[in-house]
């Protein structure tokens, strides 16, 4: 099979950290929101861009005989499809696990203990100590045990809580049980605190719904920091706007969230922008994990990380 030769960067300062490449490699930078100009050359291997990626994910059926897609995030939805099936598409698992593990405890942390309301309470110089919940004693359910689901629940378990976990399929790991999806109801009862960090596939997209949520008790809180189509942004609306669950999410269904809906006005619900992964840890992470990427292709070798195999079958390139 050929080598992966030429591959584009979304930004020149991404390439610039990077260079010199090794090997025979080429970078071009193509910022994906026109199709590559013939000065460009023929393009085997793209980075996609960070932000907004989704945006752009149409540019790549424009590229003749594309070999290999890296995402910089850890999501990969409409990647796949977007590179057909002749590509190869490796995602960026393991550089936003920290990053969005410290969200979710952040979030947590902050709905439980008001701290959201506390700053609306310091805008009107209003003084109210109430008596609110500790994280402490409380009953998580952890959807997801991937890189992210890992850190989360070592981040967690200091907090002397419960975790019960949920994975695609029910299990034994060197960690314990992990559940399955299709227990998510009778689960979702004697819980607490609800957390996904799955990603979206064609067995996730809504399957936290209205049969889920309704199952958790009242006052239970929802966190969302895998994608937001997960969870079934109208029945968790019903829920929290009622006044019978609380959220607090990073990620929604669609992003972002409609000027004028519900959640953004409701007491129960604290809302961030998508920003699990933003943090300072994301450019030292990304940059070593694009290096060894890089110079596996230079070395016609695997990369990490493959989710979609393409010409990697057999092992190289």
């Amino acid at each position: 099979m050929q080598h992966v030769h030429t591959v584009s960067f979304p930004d020149s300062q991404l390439l610039a950290d990077l260079s010199p490449l090794p090997g025979s490699l080429r970078g071009v930078v193509w910022d994906m929101k026109e199709a590559p100009g013939v000065d460009l050359g023929g393009i085997d291997g793209v980075i996609l861009p960070y932000l907004n990626a989704g945006a752009v994910l149409g540019s790549l059926g424009k590229v003749p005989d594309l070999k290999f897609v890296q995402t910089q995030s850890t999501g990969y939805d409409g990647v796949c499809e977007a590179a057909g099936p002749g590509a190869a598409v490796a995602n960026a698992s393991g550089v936003h696990a920290a990053a969005t593990a410290e969200l979710a405890v952040g979030l947590i942390l902050a709905k439980l203990r008001g701290i959201d309301q506390a700053v609306r309470d310091q805008q009107v110089e209003s003084w109210k100590p109430q008596r609110r919940q500790s994280l402490a004693d409380r009953k998580v359910l952890l959807l997801g045990i991937g890189g992210i689901g890992k850190e989360l629940a070592r981040r967690l378990a200091p907090f002397e809580v419960t975790i019960t976990r949920v994975g695609s399929t029910a299990r034994t790991d060197a960690e314990g049980q992990v559940h399955g999806p299709d227990e998510l109801v009778a689960l979702a009862a004697d819980h607490d605190i609800l957390v996904s960090v799955l990603p979206l596939n064609g067995n996730t997209h809504h399957l936290v719904g209205r049969d889920v949520l309704a199952a958790l008790p009242d006052g239970a809180l929802v966190v969302n920091v895998g994608r937001g189509a997960v969870i079934s942004t109208e029945a968790l609306t019903r829920e929290v706007v009622s006044g019978r669950l609380q959220c607090a999410i990073d990620v929604v269904d669609p992003e972002p969230l409609p000027a004028g809906h519900p959640l953004w006005s409701s007491e129960n619900a604290l809302i961030t922008p998508h920003v699990g992964g933003n943090a300072s840890a994301f450019e030292p992470r990304i940059l070593k994990l694009l290096k060894q990427q890089l110079e596996a292709l230079a070395a016609g070798q695997t990369p990490a990380n493959l989710v979609q195999q393409g010409p990697f079958e057999q092992g190289s390139v």
